[in-house]
């Protein structure tokens, strides 16, 4: 498998795109910049939505409103996460796609999507409250739990690909 996905690196790295990236010294800046505020949009919301599923903080917001309000601030970014993480890994192919620290970003982002999904059911279900922060279910705090666990290991396995060599 090592040697297909060596050969996916080779491939990707004799592109245009990749050498035009490589080559002129202001696009990785830019492209990381852009997909750490990407991502400091997606944290952020991630955090005070599930704070307030696990019962903690929010108390005088309805869930559906925290939720109809956070919602957009996860799903707009995603697609800018994937675009400006696709071209970095272009430049460096090789430094990312064979990295561990890599494939475990990759996993945890899709359990965390799949958490994320699951708290925006929750909170369709929920009908609106008086806003009084009520305790939330032993269930519901897990879920927020986890997906936080689940997006601040994002942010860690992104950092360790710097450290962390295929």
């Amino acid at each position: 498998m090592l040697y297909a996905l060596d050969g996916v690196c080779k491939a990707l790295q004799g592109t245009w795109l990749s050498g035009l990236i490589s080559r002129v010294g202001w696009i990785i800046p830019v492209l990381q910049i852009i997909h750490i505020l990407a991502i400091s949009s997606v944290i952020s919301s991630v955090f005070l939505l599930n704070l307030r599923l696990i019962g903690i903080w929010g108390g005088d917001e309805a869930p559906d409103a925290a939720s109809r309000r956070l919602l957009p601030f996860i799903w707009w970014p995603l697609p800018i996460l994937l675009v400006t993480g696709a071209l970095l890994i272009t430049a460096e192919p090789a430094r990312s796609l064979e990295n561990p620290s890599f494939a475990l970003k990759m996993a945890l982002l899709a359990a965390a999507i799949g958490l994320t999904l699951l708290s925006q059911r929750l909170y369709a279900r929920t009908p609106a409250r008086p806003r009084t922060l009520q305790p939330a279910s032993m269930a519901a705090r897990g879920l927020g739990v986890a997906s936080i666990a689940a997006w601040v290991g994002i942010v860690l396995a992104g950092r360790w690909i710097a450290y962390t060599q295929p």
